[in-house]
């Protein structure tokens, strides 16, 4: 037994959901409930986290080839990739509900609605993942799965996992595991509302020196709001009368600070430097270098992972020797001057032909551009003649 993971823990009959999602207790902070996966939404910061990830990923063009090197050749697409669920909505709205899953629960679930004649899959409906129960049988060690409450056989199951630890079927849930974080972050912008809307504080006092009984000072502030509201006349108070305002500075009355605080650390859930791509960050100033370097972050310490993770998905409903591969290069755009020069370097050492360098720039092939360009220097070379 290790000190941080203990041994496998002996399980009785299956009586209650072992899905390691937040319960209740865990997963409320100042009556913030995290107990389904969309609750954790209503921090902006996880929103736009989440959806930055998502909608890249998805947006990403996908090619399948077989065979490395010089024998490397390109696939059609087969229809489990161009339309996963078959409902007609595509593989970029699949894949989006795919990546949520696995960014709010770690996890992602669908059934196997349909194989090939080879039992390759032809279609997965996705699940939600809070509807799904999923623990590892103890007499046999196999997994057994439950869909609202509803037996699934484990052959027609389809289950990736992120947040993986030993031991474990399911994995990680980042909404559970960060619960109190995100609970403040969504309990600070309920209380600011709650502060402008319930008034948390009084506006203002209304005062006299004289003693007032409940009906008179009910009558006085009844006046004072009716002369208030509707017209911009002066007020005139009366002998004794005092009116002072409650100035509430910004800080306090907007929770900017710890706002702040929360928005940056629930970016951080999903990768380095996620809370400075998305402006959270502070201190800092925003220059094209930095910029560009930040898209760069972003795939090498954030995207990257998850593409990597959806090609392995992807290639394993492939037959045999067949592979996913999901291009990058969208997410490497640079400025135009910049691209043209990558493309030169490209074009004189020959690893790239004049029609694949039209293709990036969105221009049509033409008669001369599949074969590489003759050795030589780059047009535009200074050669000293």
């Amino acid at each position: 037994m290790s000190l941080f993971f203990p041994s496998r823990e002996r399980r009785a009959a299956f009586t209650e959901p072992p899905i390691p999602r937040p319960s209740q207790s865990a997963s409320s902070f100042a009556s913030v409930s995290l107990s389904h996966a969309e609750a954790s939404l209503q921090k902006v910061a996880v929103w736009s986290a989440t959806d930055l990830i998502a909608s890249l990923v998805s947006t990403l063009p996908l090619d399948v080839y077989e065979g490395t090197g010089t024998g490397r050749r390109e696939l059609a697409v087969p229809v489990v990739l161009r339309d996963p669920s078959g409902d007609g909505y595509g593989v970029g709205d699949w894949l989006n509900q795919y990546l949520m899953s696995m960014l709010l629960r770690g996890n992602a679930y669908g059934r196997v609605a349909a194989q090939d004649r080879l039992g390759h899959p032809t279609q997965i409906v996705l699940y939600h993942p809070d509807e799904v129960q999923g623990w590892r049988d103890t007499r046999d060690g196999l997994p057994r799965w439950r869909v609202c409450g509803e037996t699934v056989p484990a052959a027609e199951m389809w289950h990736q996992r992120a947040y993986t630890v030993p031991g474990r079927l399911l994995g990680l849930s980042p909404v559970a595991h960060h619960a109190t974080t995100i609970g403040l972050g969504i309990a600070a912008a309920k209380f600011g509302v709650q502060w402008f809307e319930d008034g948390a504080h009084p506006s203002g006092l209304l005062t006299n020196d004289a003693p007032l009984d409940a009906a008179q000072a009910r009558t006085a502030k009844e006046r004072f709001m009716a002369a208030l509201r509707g017209v911009r006349e002066p007020v005139v108070l009366g002998q004794g009368w005092k009116y002072q305002q409650i100035q509430v500075a910004p800080e306090e009355s907007q929770f900017l600070e710890t706002q702040k605080y929360t928005s940056a650390e629930c970016a951080r859930i999903y990768g380095p430097g996620m809370a400075e791509i998305l402006g959270y960050e502070t201190g800092g100033s925003m220059t094209y270098a930095n910029v560009e370097q930040r898209s760069l972050d972003l795939l090498t310490y954030t995207l990257d992972r998850w593409l990597v993770r959806t090609e392995r998905a992807f290639t394993a409903l492939l037959p045999a020797g067949q592979y996913v591969k999901i291009n990058r290069a969208a997410l490497a755009r640079t400025d135009l001057l910049t691209r043209y020069r990558a493309h030169a370097i490209a074009l004189r050492n020959r690893f790239k032909v004049p029609n694949e360098v039209r293709d990036v720039e969105d221009l049509s092939a033409v008669a001369w551009g599949d074969e590489p360009l003759p050795l030589g220097p780059a047009p535009g070379t200074d050669t000293g003649n």
